[in-house]
């Protein structure tokens, strides 16, 4: 019972410091017909070394990566395979005849731990990346660098469960999250930028 208490006190309390205002956003689209006119040879992430990382299984741990969407590893790795599968996934409809590649940045990609899952009442996949297009034939900037902010409502308790039963994971949400956000940035699918209330770190 006491244990079930500090639980309990845990998450009111992270309910009580963490509440927010959460957003998908970017500052600047790109114009359809510009965007119909590039063909994305490569799409490269980075994931900073300077970028924290834990692997401790808190409510809402503090570190630039928090991710337990696969088997313990390299972090960096997974996180950069996540974000090229959702972002290859944007751009997959664009076949111009102008060669560009497209040059990502993480700044945070914080998910949800299994005990966010478990314990908060709310959570919220909280990622933030800069995306630039290059030349590919001769590494020019084609565009400014774009500071994206793609937060995502997470999955708790029994929605989490069944989500995950229906092979809605952390991982599958987030990829197809991030694919829509590119795809709305080229003018090639809905616009996806929104605020949303939520708790989360």
């Amino acid at each position: 019972m006491k244990r079930r208490s500090v639980l309990a006190m845990g998450a009111l309390l992270f309910a009580a410091a963490c509440s927010s205002t959460w957003e998908t956003s970017y500052n600047q689209g790109i114009d359809e017909a510009t965007a119909r006119s590039w063909s994305f040879r490569s799409v490269d992430v980075s994931v900073p070394e300077t970028l924290t990382v834990t692997d401790v299984n808190r409510i809402a741990p503090e570190a630039d990566i928090v991710w337990h969407g696969d088997p313990a590893g390299d972090r960096r790795a997974q996180v950069k395979a996540v974000m090229e599968a959702g972002l290859q996934r944007g751009v997959a409809g664009v076949r111009g005849s102008k060669p560009v590649t497209l040059n990502v940045t993480m700044q945070r990609f914080h998910a949800v731990t299994p005990a966010a899952v478990a314990r908060a009442p709310q959570a919220v996949h909280d990622i933030i990346y800069t995306a630039q297009v290059l030349d590919a034939r001769t590494g020019a900037p084609v565009t400014e660098p774009i500071l994206f902010r793609t937060d995502l409502e997470a999955f708790t308790g029994d929605q989490a469960v069944q989500a995950a039963e229906q092979g809605q994971t952390q991982k599958v949400r987030i990829v197809n999250h991030v694919a829509a956000v590119t795809q709305g940035w080229l003018g090639l699918g809905p616009d996806q930028r929104r605020t949303f209330d939520s708790l989360g770190r």
